[in-house]
């Protein structure tokens, strides 16, 4: 093998062997996980130097997660090369790989030929864009040694290009999980008619150890006869299913009652008001009823149960639907209404400045009577006229009523906030919903969830088929990654909702469009 040195190839250490890949990084992987050096087993890694210099420009961002992730690396590779020899020559890491910086020097002499650079100048001319040189240099790679090459990005253009010169190209495939997880939104189990009467009067009941072997811990699933009789139970290992453990209805003080309107949503249900479970995932599409569900429980236990949660805090990623209308004027507050008004719709729902007549998620009116004197006397107190001295109706209108569900956000018991705001933080004895889950990074979701405190839940929910972020998919999102990762534990649990329950049209278009 030709021993390149100097400005030209500095990948001497480079092996060859009959199983050996050469992965060649582009930046966008180092950002989305800086740990990703160390997770190509015995294989060669090669970055290119235009990755150092992107990574160079992305260093300065404060307050972003990606110019944290390149100052990370680049303090990873400070250490693992730390002189000019190891960066000319390459190391050997301690998994059984090797590392090398390419600088590829048909780029730096142009006098210099070769087929593939050629082939390069003919199809991407221009080679001022820092993507097009790191397909140079992965082809550099590709034709110099024998170990196939494979270019890793999470941009899909750049595969494509890639794949258009001949160069095999993927996405970082470490943080995917599995094709076909979670294709069902739960289990059905075959029971005869006299298991299923004992499950209901006993409230549990233990599976055969062949059915129950599939089964993960907190799993939910749905007992099925013979005769079509059915009913929804909770799987909690040893083989053991139990009865779901929720009200009749939920509701926020002064709001009205909210009931699960389908199967999922009482699995749904059943999960957020159990207190061993400190954390939960949640798939969904619009309209399946993920946010106003989780914020009413919330609420509920809460007040309810003064004793568990000390308030609620809701929060998502700021990533927009569309092209960005750029900077917004005014506070921090009025920055972030625009991104936070979906809350505020949820709470309107659940605490409405007049009492619905028919009110849209109840089945039936409530009729002990001690629980209507307690919801009459909080809805008064929580709906009287304050002075509002930003008022522009001059006294006429309802510029001076405060709605019920503000008085909340002032009091603290109820925080919404951007998720831009949480590193640092430590968040005890608060019920904390991460809503937008799917738009995030595995490393993103990894650094809310360590902020959860003893005494806390935290609830993620999302649609991994509604995503914004360019360097996520509906495989590799921190949300699906979360989920994968902590299936079976014993404190978390993973619901999934199918059933849209917002309206006829929102569940047609859910579906359809």
């Amino acid at each position: 093998m030709e021993n390149l040195r100097g400005a030209h190839a500095p990948i001497s250490r480079i092996k060859v062997a009959g199983k050996v890949k050469t992965f060649v990084l582009d930046t966008n992987v180092l950002l989305h996980d800086p740990q990703s050096i160390f997770k190509f087993e015995e294989n060669n890694l090669a970055i290119p130097v235009e990755v150092l210099e992107e990574l160079d420009s992305i260093k300065g961002e404060q307050s972003t997660e990606r110019g944290r992730n390149a100052r990370r690396v680049h303090r990873i590779l400070q250490e693992l090369l730390p002189d000019a020899r190891a960066m000319h020559e390459g190391v050997e890491l301690d998994n059984g790989g090797t590392l090398s910086i390419i600088i590829n020097p048909y780029l730096t002499d142009v006098s210099r030929r070769s087929p593939a650079m050629d082939r390069l100048r003919a199809i991407l001319p221009d080679l001022s864009k820092k993507d097009n040189r790191i397909i140079a240099a992965a082809l550099f790679v590709q034709e110099r040694f024998p170990p196939p090459t494979i270019l890793v990005t999470k941009d899909v253009n750049v595969q494509l290009k890639a794949r258009a010169m001949g160069l095999e190209s993927q996405d970082y495939l470490n943080d995917k999980v599995p094709e076909d997880v979670d294709e069902a939104s739960y289990r059905e189990i075959a029971v005869n008619i006299y298991e299923l009467q004992r499950f209901c009067s006993e409230g549990s009941f233990e599976l055969d150890r062949a059915v129950a072997k599939p089964l993960y811990l907190n799993e939910y699933v749905l007992l099925r006869s013979d005769e079509g009789k059915t009913m929804p139970a909770r799987f909690y290992g040893d083989g053991v299913v139990r009865r779901l453990k929720i009200p009749d209805y939920v509701k926020a003080p002064g709001g009205i009652p909210i009931r699960a309107r389908n199967l999922e949503q009482q699995f749904f249900m059943d999960a957020l008001l159990d207190d061993t479970v400190h954390m939960l995932t949640c798939f969904g599409k619009a309209g399946t009823g993920k946010t106003l569900l989780s914020t009413a429980c919330a609420l509920y236990q809460t007040y309810e149960d003064s004793s568990r949660y000390d308030g609620v805090s809701i929060s998502r990623p700021v990533i927009a639907l569309g092209k960005d209308i750029g900077f917004l004027p005014g506070s921090l507050e009025e920055k972030m209404k625009p991104w936070l008004q979906p809350y505020h719709d949820a709470l309107e729902v659940l605490i409405p400045s007049k009492p619905p007549k028919e009110p849209q998620f109840a089945s039936k009116k409530v009729s002990k009577k001690k629980h209507k004197k307690r919801d009459d006397q909080m809805y008064t107190s929580m709906t009287s006229i304050q002075p509002n001295h930003a008022s522009q109706n001059n006294g006429h209108g309802n510029g001076g009523l405060v709605k019920p569900y503000e008085r909340l956000l002032k009091s603290g018991l109820v925080e919404i906030e951007a998720l831009a705001f949480i590193r640092g933080r430590s968040i005890a004895r608060r019920f904390f919903i991460l809503d937008e889950a799917q738009q995030l990074t595995p490393h993103e979701v990894k650094t809310v969830i360590t902020r959860i405190s003893e005494g806390s839940k935290i609830v993620l929910i999302g649609d991994p088929a509604q995503i914004d972020n360019p360097y996520v998919d509906s495989r590799s999102n921190g949300l699906v990654y979360c989920f994968n990762r902590m299936k079976g534990q014993a404190i978390a649990a993973h619901v999934k909702l199918t059933k849209g329950e917002r309206s006829r049209l929102a569940e047609l278009a859910a579906d359809l469009l």
